[in-house]
């Protein structure tokens, strides 16, 4: 019997020495980590470079990044109204018609012209339009008693119309209407991208720091295995020895299977996280096949104390959250929709200026006495196309023209409805501001909340495993001089596997606070220095 008790205390010595070394392995070791297999291959990666992948791979934020650049190409294309156009038009036309008179010169009257226009059109911020166009034509009739035929003309003629109570308002913003509608969208547009990437910035530090907990604590497991096992070895030989009853067996092998079971759902878990932070980061567009690739995080959690104030946390969010920052533009888009809406109330009241020059020139016939009525041309004096444009453009006959116009609706319903639409529509963007920093609010206060009592829990698991440790040399101690056993002293190390756990799990989750504290203050880009530029 004292030889079985020599042999049983020297393995349960060897046993102890090897579990201790065990447990004191620190967290970002791969002691314990299943061998990489044929074929696999690791790829290590920083929380930083998973952050710029994401950016870089991401499909969400691909897509959304096109939506600024539509709205900038909206901007583009409202601003297209202040471009100006040119226009021109020809005509030429051949008319016979049955001569109505004995004054007609055939039986047949035959008409030639053609005739070309050159207009400029340019719209202004006021609301009105201005036009500049030139006018020129060639007529050519066998009708009698004409006295220049063929006949040209040009006429310089410059229009300007001007709303002054529909359609205007002071700083030209009506006349501006679709650059303006299109330039807040564009600014919604953009803060809707930054709230999706503040979104995916945090999601890849939840997915990292859950891949550094799932590895970890498959490490764990896999110790807490091996000491399982070897309790079971260790009664297998107490029980040869006969100082250790059969039925003991039974509680080793239970516990071995119950280990075993935690390192499986231990292992699940990691897949569960690599799958989740590669379709984060879109793993696959870099690699094709991703199956094979072992992501092993290189960063460790830290626990450095951020000190902020809920005023303070508050005040940054109402200042800097993108989602924030998008209704309050849509606020202002729909004040300037009221304000357009009222404005279309009013009458239609409309000043037009008119300028024009005209000129005439051609070929003059000269009748018999000098009297048409006699129907006998005796001569002609050519003349020159040049000399009516030269005329036109010279301002040789100066014409003006100007009035005021009013249009009164019969009925303005439309108008009124979307006046009625509009106001609803302002009423419902402010009452979304509203509820929108009410739940800012709250998130603020739950988020600055859990950074303080994560960090908390995160000291007091610290003090607990290092009171754990404490107690085990303690026991080991006992265990040396007779006065303890080899299941208290395993016990005693899975409670400071259990403490490593809970430090772990306490330590992620202040840092994942953190991630979600810059979240709801809208400053994780700022605070990783992450800044996408546009293609401008």
């Amino acid at each position: 019997m004292r030889k079985n008790f020599l042999y049983t205390s020297i393995f349960s010595l060897f046993f102890l020495f090897i579990g201790q070394n065990l447990f004191s392995l620190p967290y970002n070791q791969e002691k314990g980590q299943k061998p990489i297999l044929e074929g696999e291959k690791v790829l290590e990666l920083s929380l930083e470079d998973c952050i710029l992948k994401a950016i870089k791979n991401n499909l969400t934020l691909k897509a959304e990044m096109l939506t600024p650049e539509i709205a900038d190409w909206n901007v583009k294309i409202a601003s297209e109204k202040f471009f100006p156009s040119l226009s021109f038009n020809y005509n030429d036309q051949n008319t016979r018609t049955a001569s109505y008179s004995f004054l007609e010169a055939a039986d047949v009257v035959v008409t030639k012209q053609n005739d070309y226009t050159i207009q400029l059109i340019q719209n202004i911020p006021s609301g009105g339009s201005f036009s500049l166009s030139l006018y020129n034509y060639v007529n050519d009739s066998n009708r009698s008693f004409q006295t220049i035929n063929p006949r040209f003309g040009s006429t310089l003629r410059m229009n300007f119309s001007q709303p002054l109570l529909k359609d205007f308002g002071f700083g030209f913003k009506f006349g501006r209407k679709d650059i303006i509608i299109a330039s807040y969208n564009h600014e919604i547009s953009e803060e809707n991208f930054n709230k999706i990437l503040e979104d995916i910035i945090y999601n890849v530090e939840v997915a990292y720091w859950n891949l550094v907990y799932s590895r970890e604590n498959l490490n764990v497991r896999q110790q807490s295995l091996k000491l399982a096992q070897e309790l079971l070895e260790k009664n297998k030989a107490e029980i040869e020895a006969g100082t250790l009853p059969p039925i003991e067996l039974l509680t080793a092998e239970s516990e071995v299977s119950i280990r075993e079971a935690d390192i499986l759902e231990a292992e699940a878990l990691i897949k569960n996280c690599e799958d989740q932070l590669k379709t984060i980061i879109n793993l696959l567009a870099e690699i094709g096949n991703v199956k094979n690739i072992k992501i092993v995080p290189v960063d460790s959690p830290t626990l450095e104390k951020r000190e902020i104030s809920y005023d303070e946390a508050l005040n940054i969010a109402l200042q800097k959250r993108p989602d924030l920052k998008a209704i309050r533009v849509d606020l202002k888009n729909k004040e300037f929709n009221l304000s357009y809406s009222r404005n279309q109330l009013l009458p239609d009241l409309r000043f037009t200026l008119s300028y024009w020059s005209p000129g005439i020139s051609g070929d003059q016939l000269l009748y018999l006495n000098n009297n048409p009525l006699t129907g006998t041309i005796i001569g002609k004096i050519p003349g020159k196309k040049s000399d009516a444009l030269k005329d036109a453009l010279n301002s040789k006959f100066k014409n003006w023209a100007m009035g005021f116009t009013l249009t009164l609706p019969v009925s303005n319903v439309i108008s009124r409805a979307n006046y009625a639409q509009a106001w609803l529509a302002l009423e419902q963007s402010r009452l979304k501001l509203k509820s929108q920093e009410q739940q800012i609010d709250l998130e603020i206060s739950n988020a600055v909340r859990a950074v303080e009592t994560n960090y908390q829990r995160a000291k007091a698991y610290k003090s607990a495993r290092e009171l754990a440790e404490k107690k085990l040399e303690a026991e080991l101690e006992k265990f040396k001089v007779g006065m303890s056993t080899n299941y208290l002293v395993l016990q005693y190390q899975r409670d400071l596997a259990n403490a490593q756990t809970m430090e772990l799990k306490a330590l992620i989750d202040y840092n994942i606070s953190l991630a979600n504290l810059d979240r709801v203050m809208g400053v994780g880009r700022e605070r990783r220095g992450i800044s996408v530029l546009s293609n401008d």
